[in-house]
């Protein structure tokens, strides 16, 4: 076949001697056309080379062509237009201009431009101006000078002249010039034109927007941006600047002045072109006489139908530093309608809508912006102070507090009024709350005081015939009743499965149900608008409502009589109908936030672009990067793209408000039982198994992240320090960007995790944020779940204390090889009981988490003897159970922990300044080293008490000791998850107060209700902290003494006065301080020792009162048939093979049921130190309840051993001795001492 076939599929090589090139391109010139090289390749390359050139030559004649055409048409228009120069020129000359030369210099041209004539009739004047338009030239300096001098002939010549008619020969000459002199106009900053020239064409302008304004406003667009423009170019340091800016002012205004069909579209465009020009008021020096001549309600009608509704994306206003001046302008104008300075009246509902749609998109760039005074260095700017003081001419009392008063009671949602009166009344309803709930994020700040404004204010109320007005309706029964009328509130009280579908974008539903959904969007937006604002102003009512007034409410719309013992609060309560239906509202809502977390994530997802995660930062600190100046197309909310709330936010409010009204409730039943529980979304049999499945997976997703954490600390470590003080150098910008890319990258990151989490575990969610919707026996069940399993992971399967032992003892420990004999001594402790705290704070507190593992506990009695015993861990509860008796013993000035009225415990609140002040006394300097280790020492004691705490709680050992019910609730806010790690996300409020002070407590709410002026008091906001601080003299003599400090409650609160209007605000701030910002270090430092043994997101899913049961054991009836059937005996009280009890048994069970429940818990605290019983019952008590004989001697009394739950109970015969006896022993307070 083919012999010479090698098996490769490679060209040969060729080797050419011919010393000529085979490539015919270099081989042959251009114009040679017979091939030397050999072979068919050489002769189609060059065939491919003579056709491209032909293909060259023809594009070069064709070229050629249209330059020849082009110049042609050129010369020929110029030529033309010459000689149409020369016709206009010789017609002006013939009418006496005789000084005109061609090529004069345009300065030179004002001796004939001063000197105009009119012409004889129009009909001469329009046949010049024809001529004129066909040749006049921007670029042509002579044509500057004629256009001038024309201008002023033709205003002559039509002075005099008959009014044209619209629609006359005149009108699409005339528009055709105005558009001519715009343009001239728009060269002009630009041009070497005299100011003379420019003064005589905006005269031009402003005549011709007098004669034909319907046809001028058609070039409104062109119109203003001309201004514009030549505003831009304004020099205040000129001579001439007076005229020509008067004349700029005059131009501006001409176009608005006259009212046509077209007069919208020149507002319009003045608002877009001219309205956007940053500083009006530098380049113009003054604004006055401009906001004089514009009328902001034609403005603001412009603004809100053309410029905010535009639905063509060239028309949108995207620009945020147009937005803003746009915004600024708008509200000098009204202020100046109003009579200048800050506006005394209610704002009205055009102005609302307007603020609102311009500030609402851009209310986070503000936000930011009012935070700055002054250039930073991490590159963001303040606002221009212009901007700064229109918008802070909004935050005004009085504007905000009568913002309902356009809302009159015919149009309101609650009253009988027509359905076109009700559906105004939902507009306006709907505008007020986008107004409000924008000046929040704006102002966020001062949110408090835009919160109690708007609680001020009130709408007029209506009889029951629905036109006669006989009181007023507070601002927050408004809102609720233009709430509960809206479809979204409807719908999510009456199915709780369909609340998805309230809260997914259009665009997520818009493959099920089409079109529809999408048209539905914007409505439905409005509406959370609505129940957004009621939420805000509910939530800061019962911050302020004490218990008394919220129970009191009677079912009415208003105040129909005008009672001055009812405070505005209890006017504005609801009626207990009214929170019930509420709650089923917000339980619905927060479930669905909660469970459907993945499907709210996906959707938010895909109505934001990919490059605008940082808006879920919107609500806190700064952004990672200057603001751009270019909106974003999507809001960061999906669930109210009118106002932008962020969904964390939206869901931290409902969680917060559900809260607040659960509080309510444990602490004086009014909703009927079983309101709160979701038990019919669960399977409640697999519910425990699946909650541990999803806590193991966040422990894992946990562990990830502290290993992302601790890769980008030792990153930071490793990084070059001038990295990490980019923030503060200057000229390191590529540092500083660097620094915000990475810092941005672990937010991004957090987010992820976050909402990974949500994803993968909607059920620990639920306990976490509203445990209440699952039953109480539920989540103890869950609760010691998880620290079994916790047990299971640290003790390696050993959770026996002594099998635990016995195996770190044979086995080294950790990474560091500890033999576990050095673990062991770590966990042991020998005890004085004398000094039962100190020693135990010395010896335990370097364990930290380690106190989880099993402790061993020797006791030296008072005569430094050892006690015998071996802790099979008894006795470590014992110890656990005296620990806390001494450290938390509220008796002596420099306690721990101090009680209140009702003798429950809370933080000593002056501790820490006691300790200053004694420091002080001893001449200790602040900060210094010494000074640091005694406060902090004071802070590691109370971390100390917490893991204690958490150690019983670990354990299933119940304490004596009760808490008070303001700070039970900061543990069970510790864990949720809006809050920030190791710190509560406690918010004080007036009710919590009487937790802490009844004195005070009543003294808030006489202020509070106050009938008379407030001022009369002479109260500021500032508090008196008054210490009592303990020394002792140089001879060792103890004395005390009080010392006051004077704090401001706010920036400048000695300055401010508190009135009838702030007073909320007042007592707000004044129970924050007392319940937050006094006690927050001891109070810090427990939930940190609290939260290292149980973990915050355990303890958030109770209450305080869950919480104090867990701590200390259910405060019911003691169920004696119970305790009976968990009771373990031993000695000749071992029930025998027959299954018969012993008869002094059967007599102490008979006491028992006879005894009183106050009798039968003496009997619980004698044996087990505690007068509670367990919370799943006495099958959970640990040690086991036990009952042993002590003696046959009848005369003895009973007695126990606390540590073990044993109770020595001699032979007793008959029932009345036992019961003596019985009696006699638990009211002595004695115990072991009794043996």
């Amino acid at each position: 076949m083919f012999q010479s076939f090698t098996g490769s599929s490679r060209r040969p090589r060729q080797v050419n001697l011919s010393n000529r090139s085979t490539n015919p391109f270099a081989a042959h010139p251009p114009g040679r056309h017979t091939p030397a090289g050999p072979g068919p390749q050489s002769t189609l390359a060059l065939a491919q080379q003579e056709r491209l050139q032909r293909q060259l030559d023809r594009e070069r004649l064709n070229a050629s062509r249209t330059l020849q055409r082009t110049w042609r048409g050129h010369k020929t228009r110029m030529v033309t237009k010459e000689t149409w120069r020369q016709e206009w020129d010789d017609v002006e000359r013939k009418r006496g201009l005789d000084v005109f030369s061609a090529g004069s210099d345009v300065e030179s041209l004002d001796s004939w431009v001063t000197t105009p004539r009119p012409y004889t009739n129009p009909t001469d004047c329009l046949s010049q101006l024809r001529k004129l338009l066909r040749f006049v030239w921007v670029k042509d300096r002579d044509d500057w000078a004629r256009l001038s001098y024309f201008g002023k002939c033709f205003q002559m010549t039509l002075e005099e002249a008959p009014v044209l008619q619209p629609d006359g020969e005149w009108t699409l000459t005339l528009e055709r010039f105005g558009g001519v002199v715009l343009k001239f106009l728009a060269v002009a900053p630009t041009s070497v034109a005299p100011v003379s020239l420019v003064n005589d064409l905006l005269r031009l302008v402003i005549f011709l927007s007098v004669l034909i304004p319907k046809q001028i406003t058609r070039l409104a667009e062109q119109y203003y941006a001309v201004l514009a423009s030549i505003t831009l170019n304004l020099r205040t340091s000129a001579l001439d600047f007076s005229q020509l800016r008067d004349m700029v002012v005059k131009s501006v205004l001409a176009l608005l002045q006259p009212i046509t069909s077209e007069t919208l579209d020149a507002y319009e465009w003045f608002g877009r072109n001219y309205l956007t020009v940053p500083s009006l008021d530098h380049h113009l020096g003054k604004i006055d006489d401009l906001a004089t001549g514009v009328n902001y309600k034609l403005l603001a009608s412009a603004i809100d139908s053309h410029i905010l509704l535009s639905t063509d994306s060239f028309l949108q206003l995207k620009d945020v530093d147009k937005r803003l001046w746009l915004l600024s302008y708008f509200i000098f104008f009204h202020q100046h309608a109003m009579g200048g300075g800050v506006v005394k009246q209610s704002p009205e509902t055009l102005f609302v809508k307007v603020v609102t749609g311009l500030l609402s998109p851009v209310a986070g760039d503000v936000s930011r912006g009012l935070g700055i005074e002054e250039l930073t260095q991490s590159g963001l700017t303040p606002l221009p102070p212009f901007i700064r003081c229109q918008l802070l001419t909004l935050v005004d009392q009085h504007s905000i507090t009568h913002l309902l008063t356009q809302a009159e009671s015919s149009k309101s949602p609650i009253s009988g009024a027509s359905q076109q009166s009700q559906h105004q009344a939902s507009e306006d309803a709907k505008a007020l709350a986008a107004y409000a709930l924008t000046l929040l994020r704006v102002f966020a700040k001062r949110g408090d005081e835009i919160r109690m404004w708007l609680y001020l204010g009130s709408a007029m109320g209506t009889g029951k015939d629905g036109d006669s007005a006989t009181g007023r309706l507070p601002a927050i029964k408004y809102f609720w009743h233009a709430s509960r009328s809206t479809n979204v509130f409807r719908n999510i009280v009456q199915n709780s499965r369909d609340v998805l579908a309230m809260l997914q974008p259009a665009s997520a539903r818009s493959s099920q149900e089409g079109n529809r959904a999408v048209r539905q969007s914007n409505d439905r937006d409005q509406e959370w608008t609505i129940i957004l604002l009621f939420l805000e102003l509910y939530t800061f009512l019962l911050k302020v409502l004490d218990d008394d007034e919220f129970f009191s409410v009677t079912p009415s719309l208003g105040r129909t009589t005008e009672n001055p013992n009812d405070s505005w609060t209890q006017e504005s309560a609801l009626p207990l109908a009214d929170v019930k239906e509420l709650t089923i509202f917000l339980k619905n809502l927060a479930f669905t936030l909660y469970w459907n977390a993945a499907d709210l994530t996906a959707s938010e997802a895909e109505t934001n672009d990919p490059g605008g995660i940082r808006n879920y930062f919107v609500t806190g600190g700064t952004s990672p990067e200057p603001a751009s100046s270019t909106l974003k197309s999507n809001a960061c909310s999906i669930l109210v793209g009118a106002t932008g709330i962020p969904l964390d936010y939206f869901k931290g409010l409902v969680t917060g408000l559900l809260r607040m009204v659960h509080e309510r409730d444990s602490r004086r039943k009014f909703l009927p039982d079983g309101l709160f529980l979701m038990v019919d979304r669960f399977d409640m049999e697999g519910f425990i198994p699946t909650v541990v499945a999803e806590e193991e997976n966040r422990h894992q997703l946990q562990e990830e992240d502290e290993d992302d954490e601790q890769s980008d600390e030792a990153q930071d470590e490793t990084t070059d320090d001038g990295l990490d003080q980019s923030r503060t150098l200057i000229g390191t910008g590529r540092a500083q960007q660097l620094r915000r890319i990475e810092e941005f990258r672990k937010r991004y990151q957090q987010v992820a995790r976050r909402k990974e989490l949500e994803a993968v575990a909607p059920r620990l969610e639920i306990l976490r944020n509203i445990p209440f919707f699952i039953p109480f026996a539920t989540r103890v069940q869950i609760f010691r779940e998880f620290i079994y399993r916790d047990q299971v992971q640290r003790r390696r399967g050993y959770i026996d204390p002594d099998s635990w032992r016995l195996s770190v003892a044979h086995h080294s420990l950790g990474e560091d090889g500890r033999l576990g004999n050095d673990v062991l001594s770590k966990h042991h402790a020998t005890i004085n009981r004398e000094s039962l705290f100190q020693d135990a704070f010395e010896q335990f507190y370097d364990l930290g988490d380690g106190l989880k593992e099993p402790i061993q506990i020797s006791f030296i009695d008072k005569f430094g003897t050892q006690e015998a015993g071996i802790d099979g861990g008894g006795v470590t509860k014992e110890f656990l159970t005296s620990v806390i008796g001494d450290a938390f013993n509220p008796s002596g000035d420099s306690s721990l922990f101090i009680e209140n009225d009702q003798h429950l415990l809370y933080p000593n609140p002056t501790i820490v300044e006691q300790r200053k002040a004694q420091l002080r006394h001893h001449g200790v300097k602040e900060r210094s080293v010494e000074w640091n280790r005694e406060i902090k020492d004071i802070l590691k004691r109370y971390e100390f008490l917490g893991r204690i705490i958490g150690k019983c709680l670990y354990e299933g050992i119940l304490v004596d000791v009760s808490f008070a019910g303001f700070f039970l609730l900061k543990w069970a806010l510790t864990g949720g998850t809006s809050s920030a790690r190791k710190e509560s996300s406690y918010r004080a409020n007036l009710n919590d107060v009487r937790d802490l002070d009844e004195s005070l407590y009543q003294g808030l709410l006489q202020l509070k209700n106050y009938p008379g002026d407030v001022e009369d008091f002479s109260l500021n906001f500032t508090v008196t902290d008054t210490v009592t601080v303990p020394l002792t003299t140089p001879t060792g003599k103890p004395y005390t003494t009080t010392q006051s400090t004077t704090k401001e409650l706010k920036p400048h609160g000695s300055d401010i006065p508190v009135t009838n209007q702030n007073r909320l605000v007042y007592i707000s701030y004044i129970a924050r301080h007392r319940l937050q910002a006094q006690p927050y270090l001891q109070t810090n430092a427990f939930l940190q020792g609290l939260g290292t043994i149980i973990q915050p997101s355990w303890l958030s899913m109770f209450n305080q009162s869950e919480l104090q049961t867990l701590v200390g054991g259910e405060a019911g009836e003691i169920d004696v048939s119970d305790l009976r059937r968990n009771t373990v005996y031993s000695g000749v009280y071992i029930v025998g093979d027959d299954g018969h009890e012993h008869p002094t048994i059967k007599l102490f069970w008979e006491v028992m049921e006879e005894m009183t429940n106050e009798e039968r818990r003496k009997v619980l605290k004698f044996v087990t130190s505690t007068p509670r019983a367990p919370l799943l019952g006495f099958s959970h008590l640990n040690p086991r309840f036990s009952i042993r004989d002590s003696s046959a001697d009848e005369e003895r009394l009973p007695s126990t051993s606390t540590c073990a739950n044993l109770l020595k109970l001699p032979r007793y015969s008959r029932r009345e001795t036992l019961r003596q006896k019985l009696m006699y022993a638990i009211n002595s307070g004695a115990g072991f001492d009794l043996s």
